[in-house]
């Protein structure tokens, strides 16, 4: 549902708009009348009650603020637990991403239905093709015996109308790790054995029954108290926030909202790059039979949990988000530094202990436009910077899927241009899934495999605003607008060997 604009997207920009504002102004006692703000009035806008409105308001405020949710059954009011919340240094808690069960639908999981366009034909193919017997002609329909359907689809190929549809819940539809279940009372629930918190569920419920923890209470509390924050942006922010904000005004558009600087993750995409390029010419075939790219951290935890056997296989280059990090550490030894980008899983590798000392703070797109709404920033009015951007276009195409794996095999064959490097990528964890199982099975010996969990890559993750495709194009332009195009081309290739000595003295 990203790029249509809904109800949805509207209440939870609000709320974090209305968290970012309660941190800046420091008047934390006002969480509790924060659902009123939010929803005004007496009459209820969304669903059947004003009052169950609020209290899903009340369960995302807590959210955003990083709390977790409240029991159905157990009395505690809004702010429950703020205290240990109003921090600049809170982390965030399991589990990251969350149902919200009295906004969940309880959607069926799993049926195929014969729906009203039926025509009642002679030929019935739908009775024939079914292995079961659970399709049958009632008073000239079809009808299928729910009992015995095992949801094959055979019937819904076979029908020339299109009458018969396969109906599938879409949280459970859209997660590739089949980690959405139900309750007894048929809500959604999440098997977090299962889930890497790639947020697909949370994107895709068109309820807005699910939701991701956030740290904007926590980013704008520490710019209130005076730390200076260094903002690294992924490369996939381009088209996000409408066509007035540039890369030439973001600069700006950050300090509006309190932060020292920003600075591009496209850097740090073009030092993983190098990195990875060598990691390629040194394991494989070698060492390995094939190299996994490292930077989606779904799906590099989707395969230490589904193919923990392969796990070596994943590149131990450090991502993007880290590699910049670090660089800022190391210039700006007194600066925090919050990652902003589209991803909900990065909030789960910042959690890593390994990387906490890194990246202070984690913030989606749609979260900074909570902010950008907060301040009232005028986009329009910013004056412009052409320096920001320093990445290269292999660098900044990291943010469209294909685009890690097209970087690492452009600089390979820059310095090795007789060697081969075959590639193949998916985007989505069902298809990645399925990459690393013919893997497995030998059919990518020699390859260098890209895993993007997200539809487009990351243009398509679940903390972006805009639709992946008008996204990618976007990436797209601002890709060949780079002036240095390989990723050693950057000014900042030097630094690589210095940051991963940083990796070995954590």
């Amino acid at each position: 549902m990203r790029g249509i604009h809904n109800n949805i997207g509207d209440i939870r920009r609000k709320v974090f708009a209305a968290v970012a504002k309660m941190a800046y102004d420091g008047n934390y006692s006002k969480l509790r009348e924060l659902p009123f703000d939010i929803l005004p009035g007496e009459d209820a806008t969304y669903r059947d009650s004003i009052f169950v409105e609020r209290a899903i308001v009340s369960e995302r405020v807590r959210l955003a603020c990083g709390l977790p949710l409240r029991s159905i059954d157990d009395y505690a009011p809004t702010d429950s637990g703020l205290e240990a919340s109003v921090v600049a240094e809170k982390y965030y808690n399991p589990p990251l991403v969350n149902i919200i069960k009295f906004a969940c639908n309880a959607c069926p999981e799993k049926r195929v239905i014969v729906t009203d366009m039926c025509q009642g034909c002679l030929a019935h193919p739908c009775v024939e093709v079914c292995p079961k017997g659970a399709v049958s002609i009632v008073k000239g329909h079809s009808v299928i015996d729910q009992d015995k359907c095992i949801k094959c689809g055979k019937c819904v190929d076979a029908c020339e109308y299109n009458a018969i549809i396969k109906q599938e819940r879409p949280c459970s539809k859209s997660c590739g790790m089949n980690a959405i279940g139900s309750d007894d009372h048929g809500r959604a629930t999440i098997d977090y054995d299962k889930c890497v918190s790639c947020g697909m569920c949370m994107a895709n419920c068109p309820f807005g029954a699910i939701a991701d923890k956030s740290q904007i209470l926590q980013v704008c509390t520490s710019i209130r108290k005076g730390d200076k924050l260094m903002a690294i942006i992924a490369p996939a922010f381009v088209g996000q926030f409408g066509p007035d904000l540039t890369p030439e005004r973001l600069p700006a558009a950050m300090k509006a909202l309190g932060f020292a600087d920003v600075k591009e993750v496209a850097i740090g995409a073009d030092l993983c790059t190098i990195d990875e390029a060598q990691d390629f010419l040194d394991k494989v075939p070698g060492e390995l039979p094939f190299m996994a790219t490292s930077c989606c951290p779904a799906w590099s935890v989707m395969v230490k949990k589904l193919f923990p056997d392969l796990r070596d296989t994943i590149s131990m280059a450090l991502t993007p988000m880290v590699l910049t990090a670090r660089m800022v550490k190391r210039k700006y030894p007194d600066h925090k530094v919050c990652f902003i980008g589209p991803c909900a899983a990065k909030k789960l590798e910042a959690m890593r202990r390994s990387i906490r000392s890194d990246v202070d703070f984690v913030l989606t797109y749609e979260e900074l436009a909570g902010m950008f709404d907060a301040k009232q920033v005028d986009f329009a009015s910013l004056e412009e910077s052409p320096k920001f951007g320093k990445g290269t276009a292999a660098g900044r195409g990291y943010a469209v899927s294909g685009g890690v794996a097209g970087a690492v095999v452009d600089l390979i064959k820059k310095d090795y241009p007789d060697r081969e490097v075959k590639i193949t990528s998916a985007q989505g964890l069902a298809d990645c899934r399925k990459i690393m199982t013919l893997a497995k099975a030998g059919k990518y010996n020699g390859y260098l495999l890209e895993g993007m969990a997200c539809p487009g890559g990351c243009v398509g993750g679940a903390g972006t605003l805009s639709a992946w495709s008008k996204a990618a194009t976007a990436v797209g332009k601002y890709k060949n607008e780079a002036d240095k195009k390989v990723a050693d081309e950057t000014e900042y290739a030097d630094y690589l060997e210095l940051l991963l000595e940083l990796e070995d003295d954590d």
